[in-house]
C-alpha cells in the first residue's frame, strides 16, 4: 500500500474517531459551572465540571457518588452533591457524624464539617439522600429533603477547567 494512501486512511480514521466523540460529549455529556462553595474543597465555585447523563440509565446510583440533579428550590440551577442515602437506607446525624443503617460513614473528603444535628430519616424508593462536602456551608437533603429519580441528570466524573483543577472527582 501506498505511504500516501497510508496517511489518508489514518486521518480519515482520526476524524471519525473525533466526530464520534464530539457527538458523544453533544449528547450524552454536559458540563455546568460551579456556583458556590457547598463541595468545597473537592469542586470550587467557578470551577466547570464533566457530567455522565448516561451512567444513571445504564446503572444505579452508589453512595459516595457526586450526582447532579435538578430541584424545585431553583429549576434553572444544577446543584452538586455526594450521594449519602439510597432508597430503603436510614439516615442520621448526630452532631456531625453521619450513621447509614447504624454504621457510621468515614467522610475523609468533609474538611469543612457541621456539628449539628438531624432526626432520622428513611429514603423511600425512588429518590437519594444527598449532602454537600462543605457541610457548614451547604443547602442539601438535610433541608428539603430528597432527590427524586427524575430530578437527577447525571454522574460527575471529572472537572475539566481550570486545568490547574482537571481530573477525576
Amino acid at each position: 500500500m501506498p505511504r500516501q494512501l497510508q496517511w489518508r486512511s489514518l486521518a480519515s480514521f482520526t476524524l471519525q474517531i473525533a466526530a464520534l466523540g464530539i457527538l458523544a460529549i453533544a449528547f450524552f455529556m454536559r458540563t455546568p459551572q460551579v456556583s458556590g462553595q457547598s463541595m468545597a474543597p473537592h469542586i470550587d465555585s467557578g470551577e466547570y465540571v464533566l457530567i455522565n447523563t448516561v451512567s444513571y440509565r445504564l446503572g444505579h446510583p452508589e453512595r459516595g457518588d457526586i450526582v447532579a440533579f435538578r430541584h424545585e428550590r431553583s429549576a434553572p440551577s444544577v446543584y452538586l452533591k455526594r450521594i449519602i442515602g439510597l432508597p430503603g437506607d436510614r439516615v442520621i446525624i448526630v452532631r456531625g457524624a453521619v450513621f447509614v443503617n447504624g454504621t457510621k460513614l468515614e467522610e475523609p473528603y468533609v474538611r469543612y464539617p457541621d456539628r449539628r444535628s438531624f432526626k432520622e430519616v428513611t429514603v423511600p424508593a425512588g429518590a437519594l439522600y444527598v449532602l454537600g462536602d462543605n457541610r457548614a456551608n451547604s443547602d442539601d437533603s438535610r433541608f428539603w429533603g430528597f432527590v427524586d429519580d427524575p430530578q437527577v441528570i447525571g454522574k460527575a466524573i471529572a472537572g475539566i477547567w481550570p486545568l490547574g483543577r482537571m481530573g477525576t472527582l
